[in-house]
Protein backbone atom coordinates (compact mmCIF):
# COMPACT_ATOMS: atom_id res chain seq x y z
CA UNK A 1 0.00 0.00 0.00
CA UNK A 2 1.05 3.41 -0.68
CA UNK A 3 2.01 5.56 1.71
CA UNK A 4 -0.52 8.52 2.61
CA UNK A 5 0.60 11.82 3.71
CA UNK A 6 -1.98 14.54 4.95
CA UNK A 7 -1.39 18.22 5.50
CA UNK A 8 -3.49 19.48 8.04
CA UNK A 9 -4.74 23.00 9.23
CA UNK A 10 -4.39 24.65 5.65
CA UNK A 11 -6.28 28.15 5.36
CA UNK A 12 -5.17 30.22 2.31
CA UNK A 13 -5.39 29.46 -0.92
CA UNK A 14 -1.22 29.49 -1.82
CA UNK A 15 -0.50 26.63 0.90
CA UNK A 16 -3.63 24.57 -0.37
CA UNK A 17 -1.91 24.77 -3.53
CA UNK A 18 1.45 23.92 -2.54
CA UNK A 19 -0.05 20.70 -0.87
CA UNK A 20 -2.03 19.89 -3.73
CA UNK A 21 0.90 20.76 -6.14
CA UNK A 22 3.54 18.60 -3.71
CA UNK A 23 1.27 15.68 -3.81
CA UNK A 24 -0.13 15.54 -0.71
CA UNK A 25 -3.38 12.25 0.02
CA UNK A 26 -5.28 14.24 2.41
CA UNK A 27 -5.85 17.82 3.45
CA UNK A 28 -7.42 19.54 6.54
CA UNK A 29 -9.29 21.79 7.32
CA UNK A 30 -10.29 22.54 10.95
CA UNK A 31 -13.52 24.11 12.12
CA UNK A 32 -12.47 24.38 16.29
CA UNK A 33 -12.44 27.87 17.44
CA UNK A 34 -10.00 27.60 19.57
CA UNK A 35 -7.43 26.41 17.45
CA UNK A 36 -5.30 28.59 15.55
CA UNK A 37 -6.27 27.15 12.16
CA UNK A 38 -10.00 27.36 12.79
CA UNK A 39 -11.64 28.13 9.70
CA UNK A 40 -14.77 30.10 8.91
CA UNK A 41 -17.53 27.97 7.06
CA UNK A 42 -17.55 30.48 3.71
CA UNK A 43 -13.17 29.68 4.00
CA UNK A 44 -13.82 26.22 3.89
CA UNK A 45 -16.17 26.63 1.09
CA UNK A 46 -13.71 27.99 -1.11
CA UNK A 47 -10.95 25.93 -0.19
CA UNK A 48 -12.86 22.75 -0.70
CA UNK A 49 -13.72 24.01 -4.39
CA UNK A 50 -9.89 24.49 -5.05
CA UNK A 51 -8.77 21.11 -3.74
CA UNK A 52 -11.06 19.79 -6.86
CA UNK A 53 -10.72 16.05 -6.02
CA UNK A 54 -7.08 16.20 -6.09
CA UNK A 55 -7.08 15.33 -2.63
CA UNK A 56 -9.33 14.04 0.08
CA UNK A 57 -10.69 17.05 2.09
CA UNK A 58 -11.01 16.03 5.97
CA UNK A 59 -12.71 18.34 8.09
CA UNK A 60 -11.31 18.36 11.25
CA UNK A 61 -13.44 18.61 14.72
CA UNK A 62 -14.09 18.34 18.46
CA UNK A 63 -16.84 17.05 20.34
CA UNK A 64 -19.09 18.70 17.69
CA UNK A 65 -22.73 18.45 17.37
CA UNK A 66 -24.98 17.69 14.73
CA UNK A 67 -25.94 21.21 13.76
CA UNK A 68 -21.98 21.89 13.53
CA UNK A 69 -21.27 18.57 11.57
CA UNK A 70 -24.53 20.13 9.27
CA UNK A 71 -22.54 23.21 8.60
CA UNK A 72 -19.49 21.51 7.72
CA UNK A 73 -21.12 19.22 5.12
CA UNK A 74 -23.00 22.02 3.65
CA UNK A 75 -19.65 23.93 3.02
CA UNK A 76 -16.56 21.45 2.78
CA UNK A 77 -18.65 18.40 1.91
CA UNK A 78 -15.89 16.31 3.44
CA UNK A 79 -14.10 13.02 2.07
CA UNK A 80 -13.67 12.19 5.94
CA UNK A 81 -14.21 13.32 9.22
CA UNK A 82 -11.08 13.53 11.63
CA UNK A 83 -12.74 13.36 15.36
CA UNK A 84 -10.53 14.85 18.06
CA UNK A 85 -12.09 15.00 20.93
CA UNK A 86 -13.47 12.92 23.61
CA UNK A 87 -16.15 11.17 21.31
CA UNK A 88 -17.63 8.05 21.80
CA UNK A 89 -17.72 4.61 20.16
CA UNK A 90 -21.30 5.44 19.95
CA UNK A 91 -21.20 8.69 18.43
CA UNK A 92 -18.82 7.51 16.02
CA UNK A 93 -21.18 5.55 15.02
CA UNK A 94 -23.92 8.11 15.18
CA UNK A 95 -21.75 10.65 12.67
CA UNK A 96 -21.50 7.57 10.67
CA UNK A 97 -24.92 6.69 10.21
CA UNK A 98 -26.20 10.66 9.77
CA UNK A 99 -23.71 11.84 7.45
CA UNK A 100 -23.16 8.95 5.39
CA UNK A 101 -19.39 9.62 5.61
CA UNK A 102 -16.04 7.80 6.61
CA UNK A 103 -14.56 8.79 10.41
CA UNK A 104 -10.90 8.71 11.48
CA UNK A 105 -10.46 8.75 15.55
CA UNK A 106 -7.77 10.56 16.87
CA UNK A 107 -6.55 8.21 19.86
CA UNK A 108 -3.84 10.42 22.12
CA UNK A 109 -0.90 8.50 23.15
CA UNK A 110 1.47 9.23 26.02
CA UNK A 111 1.59 5.60 27.72
CA UNK A 112 0.66 2.58 26.80
CA UNK A 113 -2.17 2.49 28.85
CA UNK A 114 -4.03 5.03 26.39
CA UNK A 115 -3.77 2.17 23.42
CA UNK A 116 -6.81 0.31 25.68
CA UNK A 117 -9.40 2.17 23.99
CA UNK A 118 -8.71 0.89 20.50
CA UNK A 119 -11.08 -2.29 20.53
CA UNK A 120 -13.90 -0.17 21.26
CA UNK A 121 -12.88 2.81 18.41
CA UNK A 122 -11.40 -0.11 15.49
CA UNK A 123 -15.08 -1.64 15.69
CA UNK A 124 -15.94 1.62 14.27
CA UNK A 125 -13.96 3.65 12.69
CA UNK A 126 -12.32 3.36 9.28
CA UNK A 127 -8.92 5.07 10.69
CA UNK A 128 -7.11 5.29 12.94
CA UNK A 129 -4.70 8.77 14.19
CA UNK A 130 -2.36 8.09 16.87
CA UNK A 131 -1.51 11.67 18.16
CA UNK A 132 0.66 12.63 21.25
CA UNK A 133 -1.78 13.43 24.04
CA UNK A 134 -2.19 17.16 24.90
CA UNK A 135 -0.78 18.35 28.41
CA UNK A 136 -3.67 18.56 30.99
CA UNK A 137 -3.78 22.42 30.80
CA UNK A 138 -4.24 22.47 26.67
CA UNK A 139 -6.55 24.51 25.36
CA UNK A 140 -6.51 22.17 22.34
CA UNK A 141 -6.16 18.61 21.66
CA UNK A 142 -3.55 18.83 19.22
CA UNK A 143 -1.40 20.92 16.95
CA UNK A 144 0.82 21.70 19.75
CA UNK A 145 3.94 20.22 18.16
CA UNK A 146 5.03 17.63 20.22
CA UNK A 147 5.73 14.26 19.23
CA UNK A 148 4.56 10.99 21.12
CA UNK A 149 6.76 7.71 22.16
CA UNK A 150 6.57 6.44 18.80
CA UNK A 151 7.86 3.11 20.57
CA UNK A 152 4.60 2.63 21.48
CA UNK A 153 3.41 1.33 18.58
CA UNK A 154 6.01 -1.18 17.96
CA UNK A 155 4.31 -4.93 16.90
CA UNK A 156 0.91 -2.97 17.23
CA UNK A 157 -1.91 -5.68 15.57
CA UNK A 158 -4.21 -3.09 14.19
CA UNK A 159 -6.37 -4.40 11.36
CA UNK A 160 -7.65 -0.79 10.51
CA UNK A 161 -5.59 1.47 8.25
CA UNK A 162 -3.77 3.83 10.82
CA UNK A 163 -1.54 7.28 10.47
CA UNK A 164 0.49 8.88 13.17
CA UNK A 165 0.84 12.66 13.62
CA UNK A 166 2.49 15.12 16.91
CA UNK A 167 5.69 16.85 16.82
CA UNK A 168 6.41 15.49 12.74
CA UNK A 169 8.38 17.63 10.63
CA UNK A 170 10.42 17.21 7.81
CA UNK A 171 13.60 15.74 9.62
CA UNK A 172 11.79 13.05 11.66
CA UNK A 173 9.16 11.96 9.77
CA UNK A 174 11.34 9.15 8.37
CA UNK A 175 11.94 8.03 11.73
CA UNK A 176 8.58 8.20 12.75
CA UNK A 177 7.38 5.98 9.99
CA UNK A 178 10.41 3.04 10.61
CA UNK A 179 9.42 3.18 14.30
CA UNK A 180 6.08 2.81 14.07
CA UNK A 181 5.39 0.95 10.56
CA UNK A 182 2.17 3.82 9.70
CA UNK A 183 0.51 3.69 6.20
CA UNK A 184 0.24 7.55 6.81
CA UNK A 185 1.64 10.22 8.72
CA UNK A 186 -0.31 13.75 9.30
CA UNK A 187 1.55 17.02 9.88
CA UNK A 188 0.05 20.62 10.89
CA UNK A 189 2.94 22.42 12.94
CA UNK A 190 5.70 20.76 11.43
CA UNK A 191 5.38 22.57 8.07
CA UNK A 192 4.61 26.11 9.87
CA UNK A 193 6.79 29.47 10.04
CA UNK A 194 4.34 30.53 13.00
CA UNK A 195 1.19 29.25 14.88
CA UNK A 196 -1.59 28.32 12.39
CA UNK A 197 1.02 30.14 9.46
CA UNK A 198 1.50 27.33 6.65
CA UNK A 199 5.13 27.70 4.49
CA UNK A 200 5.03 26.58 1.09
CA UNK A 201 8.46 25.39 0.98
CA UNK A 202 8.27 23.39 4.56
CA UNK A 203 4.70 21.73 2.99
CA UNK A 204 6.76 20.30 -0.40
CA UNK A 205 10.06 19.72 2.08
CA UNK A 206 7.88 16.76 4.22
CA UNK A 207 6.29 15.21 1.70
CA UNK A 208 9.67 15.21 -0.19
CA UNK A 209 10.95 13.22 3.18
CA UNK A 210 7.50 11.29 3.64
CA UNK A 211 8.27 9.56 0.12
CA UNK A 212 11.87 9.03 0.26
CA UNK A 213 10.26 6.57 3.08
CA UNK A 214 8.55 4.68 0.78
CA UNK A 215 11.15 5.06 -2.00
CA UNK A 216 13.56 3.25 0.30
CA UNK A 217 11.05 0.47 1.26
CA UNK A 218 10.60 -0.28 -2.24
CA UNK A 219 14.58 -0.97 -3.08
Amino acid sequence: MSLLVKICGLSTRETLEAALDAGADMVGFVFFPPSPRHLALETGRDLGRQVKRRALKVALTVDADDATLDNIMDALSPDIFQLHGKESVARLRDIKQRFGRPVMKVVPVATAADLAVLPGYTAVADRILFDARAPKDATRPGGLGAPFNWHLLENLDLKLPYMVSGGLHADNVAEALRVTVAGGVDVSSGVESAAGVKDPEMIKAFIRAARATQELSVR
